[in-house]
């Protein structure tokens, strides 16, 4: 459904409490410390000379999707709001937003976070993950299905970084928040994203546009629609109808 376009470019816990692992590293099993996602270089902005990959357009993200994963976008107040790919039982939430040419938003949206999930009866930590520092976090399901067969707070990971002009927001949840082989593919991911800022003047925090596709507007009998910006924030721990895609 959705065109793809060339722009483009064992189980750890990852937990908290760990106090072997130094910057850019996590704990085995064994209690020994392995790198986190060696090489990282993205996430891209779309000015830069970008690896050759084939990624689906979503307008302000370019997002790598693969065989055997599912691509889900979510839609609030009729405006699409995030993008999130999905493998197995785990999941990779991406938001784009404008930000200063002074950069340095993730530095205040982790604190933000942080004391939403406090609010929310959940727990946190910073920690050093392949992207800088992180927010690990445990929160309340918002299903209450899954709060109950959870057993408790979900784990979550916080991923930030910031472009120039743009920061990139990711979320990961499910196993791979908590198990490092399963993280592994979600922050290849992660770091192979586009981010199209372009140049008209957005106020920083606004969300960057994310529109569908031609093609799947079109299966749905919609024109594509003029450029609307959503705003910051919107909640991490809702989710809003979605439109999804199976490779």
């Amino acid at each position: 459904m959705f065109r793809r376009r060339r722009a483009d470019t064992g189980q750890p816990e990852h937990e908290p409490q760990g106090e072997g692992a130094g910057p850019g590293q996590r704990e085995d099993a064994a209690g020994g410390t392995v790198p986190a996602t060696a090489g990282v270089a993205g996430p891209w902005d779309a000015g830069e000379d970008v690896p050759d990959r084939e990624r689906i357009d979503f307008g302000s993200l370019l997002v790598p999707a693969d065989e055997g994963v599912q691509v889900h976008v979510s839609v609030l107040e009729n405006q699409p709001a995030w993008v999130t790919v999905v493998r197995g039982e785990s999941g990779l939430q991406l938001q784009a937003f404008a930000a200063p040419k002074s950069g340095g938003l993730w530095d205040e949206v982790r604190h933000e976070i942080a004391a939403e999930v406090a609010r929310s009866g959940g727990q946190s930590i910073e920690a050093d993950g392949p992207f800088g520092v992180e927010l690990v976090a445990r929160i309340t399901p918002t299903d209450p299905v899954d709060a109950g067969r959870r057993g408790g707070l979900e784990p979550v990971r916080f991923l930030g970084v910031d472009g120039p002009r743009w920061f990139l927001r990711g979320l990961i949840n499910g196993p791979a928040a908590s198990y490092e082989d399963q993280a592994r593919p979600l922050e290849r991911v992660f770091a192979d994203v586009v981010v199209v800022r372009g140049d008209h003047p957005v106020p920083p925090r606004e969300l960057l546009e994310i529109r569908l596709p031609d093609e799947a507007l079109e299966a749905l009998g919609q024109a594509p629609p003029e450029p609307d910006e959503g705003r910051w924030p919107l909640s991490p721990f809702e989710r809003g109808p979605e439109i999804t895609e199976t490779r």
